[in-house]
């Protein structure tokens, strides 16, 4: 008996070291990393997004308008995805469905949508890039299926 009892917390112990949180946005290699859309290059971590789950690798894209255009013309998301965006200002990843959105017509973004994201109102006042732009909902930009937030 004393033996079942070993062997059962063995099994528990190396099941709890095999189970994951949340899937983590991975840094974004400039030199390698494509778009996971339009096939570019991502030059520019400000700019960058990207789609990640525990049972895939992370798909990088090079502008928050080849995400959206992605999310809009794929089915549902894969279990446990959860889509970030850099912060423009810091280049820190965010939650995507937790970002501020500003949109300013002539903000050269990689292809063009002329959108930045930050973690909340404070880096975006901070960004002298996001001034005089408009706020934007992230519905508006993705959809009224919003974006994967890993089912939070």
């Amino acid at each position: 008996m004393k033996l079942l009892g070993v062997i059962v917390a063995f099994l528990l112990a190396v099941l709890a070291g095999c189970s994951r949180g949340p899937a983590a946005p991975v840094a974004v290699d400039t030199k390698n990393d494509r778009c996971g859309w339009c096939r570019m290059a991502v030059s520019d971590a400000r700019f960058a997004a990207q789609l990640v789950s525990p049972s895939e690798e992370p798909r990088a894209f090079d502008d928050i308008g080849c995400l959206a255009t992605f999310l809009k013309s794929g089915g549902a998301p894969a279990k446990g995805q959860i889509a970030y965006v850099a912060d423009h200002r810091t280049k820190a990843w965010v939650g995507a469905a937790a970002a501020v959105y500003t949109k300013k017509p002539g903000l050269a973004t990689p292809m063009g949508s002329g959108i930045v994201a930050h973690a909340d109102a404070a880096s975006r006042d901070a960004d002298a890039a996001a001034a005089g732009g408009a706020p934007i909902p992230a519905r508006d930009i993705f959809g009224p299926n919003g974006v994967p937030d890993g089912g939070r």
